[in-house]
């Protein structure tokens, strides 16, 4: 039995953050986990510059519904939940994604939450440490093979613990120090590269 993991931000939707930088101007907002590998360096470089600049949960969810998964990522999640159990695993929040998530027919999704005191987010908690491999290393205790796709520094763990990892639209510096995981571009390469690796662990 099967289960395939995939990341959200990069591969299913538009990257959140790009988005809000764009919307607010905040340049510095670009950065995401394909830029720094650090998840919690990252985190702490964000929060800081949300408040230097008196960002709020509001005014980030109202940038939010106005996006949209990217192109034929609906109609890839239809078709892959015909052959696979689905699992989105993020390190987004919950309190991001529940707009692109319902845009997705509701995936399940595994992924972490914010602080807030009231408008104002102040911390993040982790669901746990290295989640997303750790995710893969409780599928297979549970006897499940695994095929994993992602993008980002933060995806290469569970790109690894998978029995099978797939790089999606990544950047080129992920793709040189990551070259044992094959690179696929767009949602019908992804398939192709899937169902080799399904038939591969049949």
């Amino acid at each position: 039995m099967r289960v395939t993991c995939l990341d959200m931000e990069g591969v299913l939707t538009p990257e959140i953050w790009i988005n809000v930088a764009e919307a607010t101007g905040i340049e510095a907002l670009r950065l995401t986990t394909r830029d720094i590998s650090d998840y919690d360096e990252l985190m702490r470089h964000r929060l800081s510059i949300l408040d230097a600049n008196k960002l709020g949960i509001a005014a980030i969810q109202e940038v939010i519904g106005q996006m949209q998964p990217l192109p034929g990522a609906a109609e890839f999640i239809a078709w892959l939940r015909e052959r696979s159990q689905v699992i989105v695993l993020s390190d987004t929040f919950y309190q991001f994604a529940a707009p692109l998530i319902s845009q997705l027919d509701y995936p399940t999704l595994f992924c972490h939450n914010l602080v807030l005191d009231g408008d104002k987010i102040v911390g993040y908690q982790l669901r746990q440490p290295n989640s997303k491999q750790r995710a893969v290393e409780a599928l297979h205790a549970l006897n499940f093979r695994v095929i994993a796709a992602g993008d980002s520094y933060n995806d290469t763990a569970m790109l690894g613990a998978a029995d099978r990892g797939i790089l999606v639209n990544p950047p080129q510096n992920v793709v040189a120090e990551f070259p044992q995981f094959p690179v696929v571009h767009g949602f019908e390469a992804l398939k192709t590269v899937w169902e080799e690796a399904d038939l591969e662990l049949k």
